[in-house]
């Protein structure tokens, strides 16, 4: 009796920690909002019309979770950033990797880039972040670098924490 318990009580921690989010990278972001997390997200969401199992980026001193969804188009993949503070998408092709305002197509689902949260002058500087070599790779790190610097008033985001 004692090994059924302990076996079921087992096959219960282990698919407790399936539905929990995958790790995939973590670093600095050289901001006031610190560290930051990236996981692989459980929970489908909707993007475009599409269903997409997004990042999600978490920092140390902030509440704050941006979703990242990522699309694959011909010619680039694009990345969605999205959040309660600023949305904006990434765009990376054979050409550069760098930031766009967010397409119109997704006013519909509600996302839109506000013009208040975001710091221009940045956006100017991440129009090109980096050359097109290996674009296909995955650019969740560098977008949860640069995003952070994207937000016009961080103050007000570390105050909620």
């Amino acid at each position: 009796m004692k090994r059924i318990i302990l076996i079921s009580g087992l096959i219960f921690a282990i698919c407790l920690s399936s539905y929990g989010r995958k790790f995939v990278a973590a670093g600095n972001t050289n901001s006031p909002l610190g560290k930051y997390k990236i996981e692989v997200d459980d929970k489908y969401m909707m993007v475009n019309g599409l269903e997409h199992r997004p990042y999600v980026i978490s920092f140390e001193n902030t509440d704050m979770e941006v979703k990242v969804a990522v699309t694959m188009e011909r010619g680039c993949r694009k990345y969605y950033v999205l959040s309660d503070n600023l949305s904006i998408q990434y765009v990376s092709n054979r050409h550069y990797f760098g930031v766009e305002m967010l397409d119109r197509e997704l006013e519909k689902d509600g996302f839109r880039t506000s013009a208040e949260t975001l710091n221009r002058v940045e956006y100017f500087h991440q129009k090109a972040i980096t050359g097109g070599e290996r674009w296909k790779r995955d650019k969740t790190s560098l977008i949860a670098v640069f995003y952070s610097q994207l937000i016009n008033n961080t103050e007000d985001i570390l105050a909620s924490k």
